[in-house]
């Protein structure tokens, strides 16, 4: 099996396991909406989350729409290639573990779509697509659900921020061996350009924070 595919299973597993002498107070079950605020604010796109936590069982599902990497928030062979990105869809589900009421870890199996062209600053006639393909990672999330105002009655009481960290290592791609080679009318040179991580930067961490609503649901 793929070691990259074996690492975050063995530490989501270790983590649960580890867990298991931890406080085993009753949590009450919710659902909570989110928002992600990194997609609109570096990406131009959205993302979009459901939770539902029930007694000590987390799941969860997101998908992020239209997000667009150019200019300086590309780097390395990105940036050395001009090449920019688009994502049309990046998409798929988590089930984890709720620790206690504000901290839970997830195993999260994602698929990515990548469409790589021309950076937007060269003439029109050259913002033709190189390539595109999709990818699927296998990684873990760790997430904080936090409720500034859980001790207020009323509708605020629901209000949520939720920071995350991720680690979403790329298992596999539809390119043959995770690369491409092509003719670069930029460079003039002949590029190879490798299967993108998820993540930052081209990696697979992703730190992103998530405002919105969380409900009760009552027994």
């Amino acid at each position: 099996m793929n070691k990259v595919l074996i690492i975050p299973i063995i530490l989501f597993f270790y983590c649960v396991q580890t867990a298991q002498a931890q406080d085993r107070t009753p949590l009450d079950t919710r659902v909570n909406l989110l928002l992600g605020l990194n997609q609109p604010v570096f990406a131009d796109g959205f993302n979009i989350e459901g939770n539902f936590f029930y007694k000590r069982l987390a799941f969860d599902y997101s998908h992020g729409v239209s997000l667009d990497f150019s200019g300086i928030t590309v780097s390395g062979e990105l940036a050395e290639q001009q090449l920019k990105v688009h994502m049309p869809y990046t998409t798929g589900f988590g089930v984890g573990y709720r620790f206690n009421h504000w901290f839970n870890l997830r195993l999260e199996p994602k698929w990515h779509r990548f469409e790589i062209s021309y950076d937007s600053d060269v003439p029109l006639e050259m913002e033709e697509e190189i390539v595109s393909y999709n990818t699927f990672s296998l990684g873990i999330g760790a997430y904080v659900n936090w409720r500034p105002f859980a001790r207020k009655a009323g509708a605020i009481n629901g209000i949520m921020v939720a920071p995350s960290i991720r680690y979403w290592p790329r298992v596999s791609s539809s390119l043959a061996d995770n690369e491409f080679t092509y003719d670069n009318r930029l460079t003039g040179q002949t590029e190879t350009h490798e299967a993108m991580q998820a993540g930052i930067n081209n990696t697979p961490f992703i730190f992103n924070v998530s405002i919105g609503y969380s409900l009760p649901i009552k027994k």
